[in-house]
């Protein structure tokens, strides 16, 4: 469950924060879900035969895909950093 204030904890959620807090909780399992993948991967092959035998124009739309998350999460972190007065 998020977390809340005191005060915000005694009543329901919205529809939009049930909907927040759903978004999330997918997002968390596919992140999950890259992260082995991606492990596996590294496992069972070196990045030379990846690269081989990757779709190339695919592979690198992957990356710029996974580098926007990955920009995403820093802003949040920062956010949060601000919001907590730390870093």
């Amino acid at each position: 469950m998020p977390s809340t204030s005191r005060g915000e904890a005694d009543r329901p959620l919205t529809i939009a924060e049930v909907r927040i807090v759903a978004d999330l909780r997918i997002m968390h399992a596919k992140v999950d879900e890259l992260f082995h993948i991606v492990q596996d991967l590294q496992k069972r092959h070196d990045e030379a035969a990846i690269d081989a035998h990757a779709d190339k124009p695919l592979l690198t739309q992957d990356i710029q895909r996974v580098d926007e998350i990955y920009l995403w999460f820093v802003k949040l972190r920062e956010q949060r950093a601000r919001m907590n007065g730390t870093r």
